[in-house]
């Protein structure tokens, strides 16, 4: 072996595990074609499973192949395949959800597509989703019913994640509360489920508001709901006890989050109070997740996360007194707001 050889092997073994993008659009499509549900328990000749994904048999193959050289999914006799323990991960029912988050077809999986113009935004400091899909992500996800549809599921956390990220702030004698960039209101919903008397309103996009009012009446709850279609660049409805916005600012830089909460400090008025709940993670891994997401949240939108620190600057660039601030078990940050 020559030194250059040498060389690139040794580079080769060093760079290959964070420079492979094979292997991840792979999985990627596996996912997106439903393989893991299309084989099931079975062995599957690869005509036959090309057949029912509407691929080509070869390609399929191929890309089957390359799969199983990496661990997932297993070819236990010529042309057919079968799904292993990883590749079972895939399937539509278990319970992680990894399927519909690498889906390239959904939300999940075009946030990562989105990540093919990260040069543009190294370059520029500005997103990256327009220069690959051709519209702002917000734009895109208003003109595309389906893609929103998988954005809502996505941000749609599970119960520990919303009971987490209420419980640090009393909600005792609150009669109403704004939910600010509620999306389809899975926030509001399961405080209206905790506190009977309570009364909500939803604000975020038209569309938006409108699969909220189908999630609150499957849940009996629309008839304790307003809904205002709207942007919260604009004048919000007034009179609530409390402004909830979750996960809301990060998704914007320093000017257009200080223009939001300023939306919500003439709404509260001197009596209302703003509360903020931000994500951060916790545990040995939040150093790696503040980075990544800090990175995904510029690329996809152009915003950013933040320390507490950032967010109370924020907080007194739009004239709030931060009045408290909490951090939760499961790695929320909550700041609880009054207008000066």
């Amino acid at each position: 072996m020559s030194g250059d050889e040498a060389a690139w092997e040794s580079a080769w073994k060093v760079l290959a595990p964070v420079t492979d993008l094979v292997t991840p659009m792979a999985v990627r499509v596996a996912a997106t074609l439903r393989l893991t549900d299309l084989i099931g328990d079975d062995r599957v000749p690869v005509d036959e499973l090309a057949r029912r994904a509407g691929a080509d048999a070869d390609a399929l193959a191929r890309l089957l192949r390359h799969l199983v050289c990496h661990g997932l999914y297993t070819e236990p006799s010529p042309g057919g395949f079968a799904v292993n323990e990883p590749a079972a991960l895939l399937a539509s029912g278990h319970p992680s959800g990894m399927r519909a988050r690498l889906d390239l077809d959904g939300f999940g999986g075009r946030m990562d597509l989105a990540f093919t113009g990260l040069l543009h935004t190294v370059r520029t400091g500005q997103p990256a989703w327009e220069t690959v899909f051709g519209l702002p992500l917000w734009a895109h996800l208003a003109a595309d019913e389906q893609l929103s549809a998988t954005f809502d599921a996505m941000m749609a956390d599970g119960p520990d994640y919303l009971a987490d990220a209420l419980a640090g702030f009393d909600w005792s004698g609150v009669r109403h509360v704004a939910d600010v960039g509620g999306g389809t209101g899975a926030l509001l919903a399961e405080l209206l489920h905790a506190h009977p008397g309570l009364r909500g309103t939803l604000v975020d996009l038209p569309d938006t508001v409108d699969r909220g009012r189908h999630f609150l009446a499957e849940r009996g709850l629309d008839g304790r709901c307003v809904f205002a279609g709207q942007s919260f660049f604009d004048p919000l409805p007034a009179g609530a006890d409390v402004y909830v916005l979750r996960r809301v600012i990060h998704d914007w830089d320093d000017a257009s989050a200080i223009r939001i909460l300023r939306r919500c400090a003439e709404a509260a008025g001197s009596q209302g109070r703003i509360v903020m709940i931000e994500f951060q993670g916790g545990g040995d891994a939040a150093p790696a997740m503040f980075a990544e997401m800090n990175l995904r949240m510029l690329v996809l939108a152009g915003g950013r996360e933040r320390s507490m620190d950032q967010y109370e600057a924020l907080a007194t660039e739009a004239a709030l007194e931060v009045s408290a601030t909490h951090s939760t078990p499961l790695g929320h940050l909550i700041l609880t707001m009054r207008a000066l």
